[in-house]
């Protein structure tokens, strides 16, 4: 059975071409450890520049979220710590 291209069996012409193999390391692969150290963190200090850093009034909301989070956790890891301290109590005298 055939199609427009070519037989199913047969692979077009385009894909019997030989490929090349892909280099291995490109342009980092050339640089010593220092060019790598150094193109390292350029692309932390490009990555920085992306991000978007929020207001004082924005860090200064999220702490206060964060604080207070923390501290109903602890109590309420405190409460229920207490309440097993107590059973174990009753239970094992």
């Amino acid at each position: 059975m055939t199609d427009a291209v070519g037989s199913i069996d047969t692979p077009d012409a385009e894909d019997e071409a030989p490929r090349e193999k892909p280099r291995k390391g490109g342009k980092r692969g050339k640089k010593g450890p220092l060019g790598r150290l150094a193109l390292f963190y350029r692309q932390i200090v490009a990555e920085l520049r992306k991000v978007v850093w929020p207001t004082r009034n924005q860090l200064t909301t999220y702490t206060t979220v964060v604080i207070v989070f923390v501290v109903i956790m602890i109590g309420l890891v405190t409460v229920i710590d207490y309440g097993f301290q107590e059973a174990v109590k009753y239970v094992f005298g």
